[in-house]
C-alpha cells in the first residue's frame, strides 16, 4: 500500500484490530492463548509523508465488541460455549467493566519515521485511566500495513484473568496488532496547515 498525504477513515471495513493473549502460571497447559477481534471500531488518519510532526492518529473501540476468534494451546479446542463465557468474562467489572466503560480510545501525540517503518506514541484510555503506549508499525508499497504495541493490562486497572485458584493466568502483558489493507479517503478533509500558514 502506497501512502499518500491526506485524511482517511479507519474500521473494520478497511482492516482488522486484534488483542492476543498469553498464558502463565503451572496450569498454562489447561488454556489458551487467544486472538480476540474488535468487530465495532473507528478512526482517523491524517498522513503527512514528507512531514510525520503533522501527521496523527485517532481510534475509538466499543468495548462490548471484542469477539474471540481463535484460541491456540490448551488440553481441547475451544468451544462456541467457550467463547461466549469469554465474552462474558471480557464485560466484568475485574476486567473490561463494559457497561461504566464503553469504550477504549487512543489518540497519537507523535508520530516518527516513514511509511516503511514508523512509530507512533500516544495516549491509550481503558477504564478511564490514560497510558502512554508505542505503536509499531511496517509497510510496503505492496501489501497493507501492521503494526503492534504492548499493553500491561494491570496498568489500567484490568485484574488478568485466572483459573484453577491462580493456577492458570492470563499473562499481564497483551499484544495488540492492527492490519491496514486498504485506507478510505475522508470526503470533505485535508490537511492542516503548515505552521506559519493561514
Amino acid at each position: 500500500m502506497t501512502l499518500t498525504d491526506g485524511t482517511y477513515r479507519l474500521g473494520p471495513s478497511t482492516g482488522r484490530l486484534l488483542i492476543k493473549t498469553g498464558r502463565a502460571g503451572l496450569g498454562r497447559r489447561a488454556g489458551h492463548d487467544l486472538t480476540i477481534e474488535a468487530t465495532q471500531w473507528s478512526g482517523e488518519a491524517i498522513v503527512a509523508v514528507d512531514d510525520p510532526d503533522r501527521s496523527s492518529v485517532s481510534v475509538t473501540v466499543e468495548t462490548d465488541s471484542l469477539e474471540v476468534r481463535e484460541g491456540a494451546g490448551g488440553l481441547k479446542a475451544l468451544t462456541d460455549a467457550d467463547r461466549a463465557e469469554i465474552k462474558r468474562t471480557l464485560t466484568d467489572k475485574a476486567l473490561l467493566h463494559t457497561a461504566e466503560h464503553p469504550t477504549i480510545t487512543f489518540r497519537s501525540t507523535r508520530i516518527t519515521g516513514t511509511p516503511l517503518s514508523f512509530e507512533i506514541t500516544g495516549e491509550l484510555t481503558i477504564k478511564g485511566r490514560t497510558h502512554p503506549v508505542t505503536v509499531h508499525g511496517k509497510g510496503s508499497d505492496a501489501g497493507p500495513l501492521h503494526g503492534w504495541a504492548t499493553v500491561t493490562q494491570s496498568a489500567w486497572g484490568i485484574k488478568p484473568y485466572t483459573a484453577f485458584l491462580g493456577a492458570l493466568r492470563l499473562a499481564d502483558d497483551v499484544r495488540v496488532e492492527f492490519e491496514a489493507a486498504r485506507l478510505e479517503p475522508a470526503d470533505g478533509t485535508d490537511l492542516p496547515p503548515r505552521a506559519g500558514q493561514a
